[in-house]
């Protein structure tokens, strides 16, 4: 009679490093996510509420001074033009310096590097900007706001433009602040300072020409009126597209050499 013949068992297949990686960032996104407002996701949830608290604020304050709006008839559709792209470069230019320094323990896991807490960080950053302006969308449709520009293609571009320069400084400020702590409270006394001055409130190109030539020195206003001119484009404005694609990939390449010759050597 035959022996019976026992096979080995099956021995799990070890994870490969591309699994590895991605349980990792999919960990640090959960972790980041619960790590806002209260410590739980309804604390998320407050951060993608806050651009139509924001918007409602404007808003108001302009309606309550009598301030008309200088483009179209809609003062909420104005403001959104300009405050979504502010508020989407300020978060993320901001936010993912704030995520290197929260998950900057983690790192001291051999599976975590801290280029990880960053990606992860601009992935959730990404994903509440894009949820904020869906949310805003349909604030203004409730209102009877048509929130459809003229030219998608236009407005569409320039929000992205918005988005991707402030992953570029974000990259910055996470070269910084590995050596300067203190550059977060720093920072933020620059953002408030680029955010009233890149014609959120009012149109630059109506500007004395002395002071609308200094004006587009900064990206931010350029990229407001990118965004506005897909809603009205009979707007006198020029974008110098080369100037605000230098400043994004500028940005993004000393960002990373920040962060590969500087963050790291602070391990």
């Amino acid at each position: 009679m035959a022996a019976d013949v026992q096979l080995p068992p099956n021995r799990p297949r070890p994870a490969s490093h591309v699994d590895v990686y991605l349980q990792v960032l999919n960990a640090l996104i959960l972790r980041d996510m619960r790590s806002r407002f209260g410590g739980n996701y309804w604390g998320y949830l407050v951060q993608v509420l806050w651009p139509c608290v924001h918007l409602g604020i404007l808003v108001g304050a302009m309606q309550f001074r009598g301030v008309k709006s200088p483009m179209g008839d809609s003062t909420m559709l104005f403001v959104a033009t300009g405050a979504l792209p502010a508020l989407a470069f300020q978060y993320i230019s901001r936010e993912v310096m704030k995520g290197y320094l929260v998950h900057k323990s983690l790192t001291y896991f051999p599976q975590v590097k801290r280029i990880d807490t960053v990606v992860a960080r601009i992935i959730v950053e990404i994903v509440s900007s894009f949820m904020g302006l869906c949310l805003v969308c349909v604030v203004l449709l409730s209102f009877g706001v048509d929130p459809i520009p003229v030219d998608a293609f236009t407005a569409i571009t320039g929000y992205l433009a918005a988005i991707s320069i402030g992953i570029g400084v974000g990259t910055i400020n996470v070269g910084i602040v590995s050596v300067f702590p203190g550059w977060v409270l720093g920072y933020v006394l620059v953002t408030i300072t680029i955010y009233f001055s890149s014609g959120v409130y009012f149109l630059p190109c109506y500007m004395p020409e002395e002071i609308y030539y200094y004006m587009k020195w900064n990206p931010i206003t350029q990229i407001i009126e990118w965004v506005r001119l897909g809603y009205d484009p009979t707007l006198p404005v020029q974008i110098d597209y080369l100037y605000i694609f230098g400043w994004i990939f500028g940005s993004l390449t000393v960002g990373l050499l920040l962060e590969r010759y500087v963050a790291r050597s602070q391990q």
